[in-house]
């Protein structure tokens, strides 16, 4: 029997190193910046992120698509991920839980892969030179057109200051139902991730999801008890209407900010945000509690950090930090019911240390619930 041949692709980065591999996926052309992933497992999770809006993934475990792709893992209703770069590609789906293969899904969605390149130079790469842009293109490439391709990454808008928020919000508020007398809580969607609801819900709360660009007057008219602001793409310097709304809101209800959410409280407040050398993305990120000196393994994926000594008169204290460069991985306002963490405690992909993050904003959520239920000349005396 005759072996099958890989259709060609090239990986072209704009400093000019060009990659030879295979294609698969949905087949043609793609550009965008390239980041990786150190997760074992997750390719679906990842690809149907919102917060790799943008973005091609690189995944440093080397055999991808072998359990294939189920409906019950989508992070959203589609992938956003612009490119995947694989060292192996895994063509059969061996698990039950499978509704079909990683390869049809990413032609389905329209997910340019290649696979065969040398992953681990590829990520020493952006280890050392930070995050880079590249096209890959399926098909062989001549010397003319992988100057065009290499011309074509460097051409490509950067991700700094965009606001792609628009691109990835709901375009409407909705709700899921409930059947219990739960506290209202209103998420603000820079690009949610479908688990943050699910462990909102697990957690005690009724919860409701709004568009990004929703005014702090049309948030407070749904009578909530809490603010979650989510995680989502590009650079947090872009909404500047987030920032706004952020500022307006602050210590009027308990907030809880994730991943964009932390940053946008950073911001608000009249910090700086800072973009790392080649981010955070993977499931296994040690992150210190420096509360209570425990370590927690992390889920990640985020491009930029918050600088909290920027942040006027202290008015956030840091509680976690990263164990593997001292970034910012947490904080909590002095005053206010309000803290935020950097990375991605609804664990999907990735451990599920953090979880307790969503106990702790009910709880806290609940006692507001109390305070609000009293009496105004009660509230004002307390």
């Amino acid at each position: 029997m005759a072996l099958l041949r890989k259709p060609p692709a090239v990986l072209a980065l704009e400093d000019g190193t060009v990659y030879y591999g295979y294609a698969f996926g949905h087949p043609g052309r793609t550009v965008g910046e390239i980041v990786f992933n150190t997760s074992m497992t997750g390719y679906q999770e990842i690809l149907t992120d919102p917060s790799y809006h943008g973005q091609i993934v690189t995944m440093t475990y080397p055999h991808i698509g072998n359990y294939g792709v189920s409906v019950y893992d989508m992070e959203s209703n589609k992938p956003y991920a612009r490119g995947f770069i694989v060292r192996e590609f895994a063509r059969a789906a061996s698990n039950h839980r499978a509704n079909q293969d990683l390869r049809s899904f990413m032609t389905q969605h329209g997910i340019v892969g290649i696979e065969g390149i040398d992953t681990r130079a590829l990520t020493r790469r952006l280890r050392t030179g930070g995050v880079i842009k590249g096209v890959i293109h399926h098909g062989a490439a001549d010397d003319a057109l992988e100057a065009e391709l290499v011309a074509e990454a460097r051409a490509h808008a950067d991700i700094d200051g965009r606001d792609m928020t628009p691109e990835v919000t709901t375009p409407l508020p909705y709700a899921r139902p409930t059947f219990r007398e739960n506290p209202r809580v209103v998420v603000v969607d820079f690009g949610i991730k479908h688990s943050i609801v699910y462990k909102l819900e697990q957690a005690g709360a009724e919860v409701i999801v709004v568009p990004a660009q929703t005014t702090p007057a049309q948030i407070m008219a749904l009578d909530p008890y809490g603010l979650v602001l989510s995680n989502g793409p590009g650079d947090p310097d872009g909404p500047k209407y987030a920032h706004d709304t952020v500022w307006q809101l602050l210590g009027l209800l308990p907030t809880y900010g994730i991943c964009m959410g932390h940053q946008l409280l950073g911001l608000a407040v009249g910090g700086r945000t800072y973009k790392l050398t080649h981010g955070h993305h993977g499931a296994n990120t040690p992150v210190k509690n420096v509360i209570t000196g425990e370590v927690e393994i992390t889920s990640q994926n985020h491009n930029y950090a918050v600088d909290i000594d920027s942040i006027p008169g202290r008015q956030f204290v840091a509680t976690h930090v990263n164990l593997n460069d001292g970034t910012l991985e947490g904080m909590a306002h002095q005053r206010y019911p309000v803290f935020s963490v950097q990375y991605h405690p609804e664990a999907s992909p990735g451990p599920h240390d953090a979880s307790y993050l969503f106990r702790r904003f009910i709880d806290e959520v609940n006692a507001f619930e109390g305070a609000a239920a009293l009496p105004a000349a009660a509230r004002a005396g307390a």
